[in-house]
């Protein structure tokens, strides 16, 4: 998501079938302020073009444009968060995406290698991300944007956050960073193989094979380069880990219980306690996975529970929140990347 962004592109192909099979999700009807589409469309078009976008561009984006009510059965169906983690995990990380990611990080060593040490992400975590996101490059999204774009600004569910990519979209258009017929995604508006929406394109595409043009479709080092800035600017520390499965005895149970959430961030970050320093956890009898103290430190850390497993997590895995806003995504990636040591 990214930014909210990158939503449920993430592992489309291999849930295609299971989704097809679901009745799709009712679209509620239109509350009554909500002005007819044409209406609203046109107040759009005007807007657009008082924020700097060409008349010229507005008018090929905008022309002919209807809301698609299957992108509303997409919205209504998200995999990060009908699925339990266990579920999430069996269909994501599955032997042949495991052994792929292996794959592709042989292919990619040198590059990704020199990316993650000018922006101090991992090579391993951008092999899963990038994985995770796009089935390795295999599938970016065939979806024209814009009207991707429009039916949810128009859906009053998220329609301000939508609204507003849209007119990042056009921004890109208008820049002649991609032309309209090629400024293609997921269904949620996500771009190129990093699924970045088009504000996250517009602050963290990077130009790393230095040929004038961020190319997040189809030039490898940008793609890489892009998800390793994006991940940086979100707080990712070089040479620290993303956290750690562990168990909660019984009487840290009750004292996990007690503690109080988070009251800002994300959705997924207000269901976490306020991060405290790993002594505090190993105090309160959090222990690791082969049931050992945890160990003494002050690095700042917080729980997350999923399904039937507890996590101790640390600041880098926050930055993968920042990515997509899921804990069923920033676990799947984190132990993808794991799995590449």
């Amino acid at each position: 998501m990214v930014r909210c962004a990158t939503l449920s592109i993430l592992f489309s192909i291999a849930v295609a079938a299971t989704l097809a099979a679901q009745a799709p999700a009712p679209v509620p009807p239109l509350p009554p302020e909500i002005p007819p589409f044409d209406v609203w469309l046109a107040e759009l078009r005007a807007e657009a073009v008082t924020r700097g976008i060409s008349a010229k561009v507005v008018e090929q984006a905008l022309q002919g444009l209807e809301p698609a009510a299957q992108i509303l059965e997409r919205d209504r169906a998200q995999t990060e968060f009908s699925l339990d983690l266990d579920d999430y995990l069996r269909r994501r990380l599955t032997r042949e995406t495991v052994r792929t990611a292996q794959q592709m990080l042989t292919r990619h060593r040198t590059l990704t290698t020199t990316i993650g040490t000018k922006y101090g992400v991992p090579a391993r975590t951008l092999i899963a991300v990038w994985g995770l996101e796009s089935n390795f490059g295999r599938f970016s999204g065939v979806r024209p944007t814009v009207p991707a774009l429009a039916t949810l600004a128009y859906d009053p569910r998220r329609g301000p956050m939508f609204r507003a990519e849209l007119f990042h979209a056009l921004e890109i258009v208008d820049r002649g960073d991609i032309t309209l017929d090629e400024l293609r995604g997921s269904w949620a508006g996500a771009l190129g193989q990093p699924q970045f929406m088009p504000s996250s394109y517009l602050l963290y595409a990077q130009d790393f094979d230095g040929d004038g043009r961020r190319d997040i479709w189809k030039s490898q080092p940008d793609v890489f380069a892009s998800i390793a800035y994006f991940l940086q600017q979100h707080g990712w520390k070089k040479g620290e880990g993303w956290g750690r499965e562990v168990k909660v005895t019984a009487a840290a149970r009750k004292a996990l219980d007690a503690l109080p959430r988070r009251e800002q961030g994300c959705r997924a970050q207000r269901v976490m306690p306020a991060s405290r320093p790993l002594n505090a956890w190993r105090k309160l009898g959090l222990r690791t996975s082969a049931n050992r103290p945890l160990p003494a430190g002050a690095a700042p850390a917080s729980v997350v529970e999923a399904g039937s497993r507890t996590f101790l997590v640390y600041r880098n895995y926050e930055a993968l929140l920042g990515y997509n806003c899921s804990h069923n995504y920033a676990l799947s990636v984190a132990l993808l990347a794991d799995r590449l040591r």
